[in-house]
């Protein structure tokens, strides 16, 4: 395993609420397009949805290897949805503005939403990002885990690719046996 060059504490996945088996929640947020979308909307044979934010130092490296998998397997039924939900004002980077601004910037080919009251975050008991929880066709979870083995590193350094197998064994028989490990990353910024 190669040495991380980041120095921020890591904050781990949680798996005592949010379960495999469960079901995507009904909800609806706001996305950096100014439009409503709603959870019943999203489909396909696979559903990705990951937490994440503008400023975290283990979200950055991996943008560009979700919008490289979104590019990849979109034609065989995989949809992405990122969802920030560091809907704080003490990270003004992360602010609706500043999503819009970094999806323009990161060429984002995916659903970037807005959790402006954090109820989804809680509701997924997501801690950390990012943070990807993969869903089948119908709309249950089959993996929650990380993108990779290098957090705060760009995909290109891995020696694992967990998300990729487990999306690929998700569109072709729907299931998955994919190895699962925690997500870490950077706390997601509650409110007070």
């Amino acid at each position: 395993m190669k040495t991380r060059r980041t120095n921020i504490a890591l904050e781990k996945s949680a798996y005592l609420k949010f379960k495999h088996g469960d079901r995507i929640p009904d909800f609806q947020l706001i996305g950096t397009d100014d439009r409503i979308h709603y959870s019943k909307g999203f489909s396909g044979k696979a559903i990705l949805i990951v937490f994440m934010c503008n400023h975290c130092p283990y979200v950055k490296p991996k943008v560009p290897f979700l919008v490289e998998l979104q590019e990849k397997y979109q034609a065989a039924g995989l949809q992405i949805v990122a969802i920030n939900t560091n809907n704080n004002p003490d990270y003004p980077e992360d602010s609706f503005p500043k999503m819009k601004a970094y999806s323009k910037k990161w060429n984002l080919n995916f659903l970037y939403l807005l959790d402006e009251d954090q109820q989804i975050a809680k509701t997924f008991d997501a801690r950390c990002t990012p943070d990807s929880y993969l869903f089948n066709s119908e709309k249950k979870l089959v993996y929650h885990g990380r993108i990779d083995d290098q957090h705060g590193e760009p995909h290109s350094e891995q020696d694992t690719n967990e998300l990729e197998d487990a999306i690929r064994e998700v569109l072709e028989t729907g299931g998955c046996t994919a190895d699962e490990n925690p997500s870490q990353g950077c706390s997601i910024k509650w409110n007070k």
